[in-house]
């Protein structure tokens, strides 16, 4: 169930190895087997696949995959073409446009921030259909926490941006080099509490121009 590119698997691959990943990939296979999971098994380790560690600016942590027929694509906060966005995403979406004063594309689908250098990780991969949370605590956050702590320790300084108490909880893996921001989560349950207004999007792309490196069109 690895399907990961070389980039990616010489640097976990000590994780593989591990018991709890050992354990972790038994219980997938038993769960894609008897029940409907989402990603695609294919489509489990996109976040990493779209972009090699050396070219991370910009990482942004979700909590699970979407939990709906065709939604999860293996990036977190991230839908395919021509699906209705959720609504996490329509409001980033309205806080980057209020941020830096332009439109963005109608398409939920973020590969292509992917491409620029934005990591999107779930902390959890996979998911059944239906059922938020119900792969939480099976050993995903493990493999997780070392793909953050391997970049928090990168030289190269990466933006990071932590929504919510839950992303926050992952701050201790990151180390001062890098661009820490934090705000609400942009739920509609926690959006006005902070994440509208939080000008994360432009306070990256400063970051990023200060290091020497491309900003992100976030459009």
């Amino acid at each position: 169930m690895i399907k990961i590119t070389n980039n990616w698997y010489q640097l976990l691959k000590d994780e593989f190895a591990k018991d709890y990943f050992v354990s972790l990939q038994s219980f997938l296979k038993q769960e894609y087997n008897t029940h409907t999971i989402f990603p695609k098994e294919e489509n489990i380790f996109n976040a990493l696949n779209y972009l090699p560690f050396d070219d991370i600016k910009v990482v942004i942590i979700g909590q699970d995959p979407y939990h709906e027929e065709g939604q999860a694509q293996g990036l977190s906060f991230s839908v395919p073409d021509n699906f209705p966005l959720p609504p996490s995403l329509v409001n980033i979406f309205k806080e980057i446009e209020s941020d830096l004063s332009i439109k963005c594309n109608s398409s939920g689908n973020l590969i292509r921030w992917a491409k620029q250098g934005v990591l999107l990780l779930n902390t959890v991969l996979t998911v059944r259909e239906g059922q938020a949370n119900s792969h939480k605590d099976k050993g995903w956050e493990k493999l997780t926490s070392k793909i953050i702590e391997l970049i928090g320790k990168k030289k190269n300084p990466v933006v990071f941006m932590l929504w919510g108490s839950f992303a926050q909880s992952f701050q201790s893996l990151i180390e001062n080099q890098h661009l820490i921001l934090k705000a609400p989560h942009p739920s509609p349950l926690s959006a006005y509490r902070g994440f509208f207004g939080c000008k994360h999007f432009s306070k990256c792309n400063e970051f990023l121009i200060k290091n020497g490196k491309e900003p992100i069109d976030w459009h």
